[in-house]
């Protein structure tokens, strides 16, 4: 199963109407492809909602795991519709044991789903997570047309590098991500 944008607004309402008549309410923050189909920056269809983060009045925690109530929730939501039990997860939620970009919190732009508020990440965070991707996965992945498709310019690609590198020092992975530079740099 793949969503389009509606198919995910569609998913994503569901949701918050089924969490609404229980009563519950959550607000996570979503990055990956469902975010830049949110946002507009991308039309190709994705396989899931990746949560990164559960915001909370003291701050964003991270996703994983999911709390229980919001999984039985997207399970029902799963049967209802005949989607995949995982069609919303906390994949990319080790994000936050390396640090997200500085600012990211103030940058999230919030969608009302009832009783679910899907927080997007911004573009520029965006950017940060498909270079980290791209470079990590080469340009046959979709983290390329992705990051491609957000345009970003030297100074913004130039930033989010400098973010890819606290998130691993190491030499084999700092020379992935110079190649990935030089590959949109030649674009």
């Amino acid at each position: 199963m793949q969503f389009d944008e509606a198919g995910l607004r569609e998913a994503l309402g569901a949701l918050g109407r089924l969490l609404e008549r229980r009563g519950q309410h959550f607000d996570v923050v979503v990055v990956g492809g469902s975010a830049l189909l949110l946002s507009g920056f991308v039309t190709r269809p994705t396989i899931d909602v990746d949560v990164v983060a559960i915001a909370t009045s003291a701050g964003l925690v991270k996703a994983s795991p999911l709390p229980e109530p919001l999984v039985h929730a997207v399970e029902d939501i799963a049967a209802q519709l005949d989607l995949p039990a995982t069609w919303l997860n906390a994949g990319p939620a080790d994000l936050m044991d390396w640090g997200l970009p500085e600012g990211f919190a103030e940058r999230l732009r919030r969608r009302s789903f009832g009783g679910l508020v899907v927080a997007l990440a911004e573009r520029f965070d965006l950017i940060c997570f498909k270079l980290y991707a791209f470079a990590d996965q080469g340009p046959t992945s979709r983290h390329y047309d992705d990051l491609r498709a957000l345009e970003p310019s030297s100074g913004e690609l130039e930033e989010a590098a400098v973010w890819c590198r606290t998130r691993d020092p190491s030499e084999g992975f700092v020379g992935l991500l110079a190649a990935a530079l030089r590959l949109l740099e030649a674009e």
